[in-house]
């Protein structure tokens, strides 16, 4: 079983930067790819961006390409996001997730563990 506990959000001005973080409850966190989708009120969760265990190699969804970073470091069971530049459609409650796999997934069914959400709300 995985646990995962976001921490950092909150509420920030357009063009700002807040950083999310994701600490994982796994013996074995190597093993999973680590992800952060998002949603936004009466809108369906989104993939934001995935690191993968290994190699670390990154994917972002291409509304957040160039402006929010993830990062992991395995040694603290913890996934990171950087998000600057921040628009008010980065609007949401932000979600880290996990799945048992090497491989980069975007969609929101290959994973299987779940964080409670971190709201961010960012104001024009």
């Amino acid at each position: 079983q995985v646990q995962l506990l976001e921490s950092g959000g909150g509420l920030v001005q357009a063009w700002g930067s807040l950083r999310l973080s994701c600490a994982a409850s796994v013996r074995n966190v190597t093993s999973y790819s680590m992800a952060w989708f998002r949603q936004a009120p009466g809108k369906e969760r989104e993939f934001v961006a995935v690191v993968r265990p290994i190699g670390l190699n990154t994917r972002y969804a291409g509304s957040v390409e160039g402006r929010f970073t993830a990062f992991r470091d395995n040694a603290k069971n913890t996934l990171y996001l950087q998000m600057n530049s921040l628009k008010p459609e980065d609007t949401g409650v932000y979600y880290c997730a996990a799945s048992n796999t090497k491989i980069i997934n975007t969609t929101k069914d290959e994973y299987e563990f779940w964080g409670q959400g971190a709201q961010v709300t960012v104001t024009s």
